[in-house]
This record gives structure tokens, sequence and C-alpha cells, in this order.
């Protein structure tokens, strides 16, 4: 199991990753649109990243909300689904 220190640096990346792609977590739990167990097997899938600097780089050279995220995020089916209105 992931230390308490390494699933807080995952679930900021998550959010920030939805803010890039300019999803609200918070607001698609809320609306029905993600499922909070569906949120938190995404922060944990996080966790098994072998690159969260290149992420976070990534993250920081962006100028606005993209459509997809890199190549290398292993959330991006759960990002892409949310960003077609999909409810996962």
């Amino acid at each position: 199991m992931p230390q308490t220190k390494t699933i807080k640096r995952h679930t900021e990346l998550v959010d920030r990753m939805a803010r890039t792609l300019g999803l609200d977590l918070e607001e698609e739990v809320y609306a029905g649109q993600l499922d909070p167990e569906t949120l938190c097997d995404t922060v944990l899938r996080c966790t098994g990243c072998t690159d969260p600097d290149g992420c976070e780089a990534w993250m920081a050279a962006q100028a606005g909300p993209v459509e997809a995220t890199p190549i290398m995020c292993r959330n991006g089916e759960v990002f892409a689904a949310l960003k077609a209105g999909r409810r996962i």
C-alpha cells in the first residue's frame, strides 16, 4: 500500500490533471458522473506512475484546457470518458 505522502501527491496530480483538461472532479462526483470509488481507484492507479515529475512538467507547460492526457497517463481513459460526458 502506498504511503500517505505518496497518496497525497498523486491525489494532487489527479486533481491537477483534471483541471488541465478543464474538468472539476468534485463537480463530476456531485453530478453523479464520477463514482467516488472510481475516483479513489484513479488516485491509486496514479501512484503506479513511473514518471510523476514528467507529469508535473507536462501540466506546467500547458497554456489552457487541453483535449487529452499525455500518453504516459495511466488514467487517460477515465479522463477521456469524463470529457466525453460518460458516467464512470
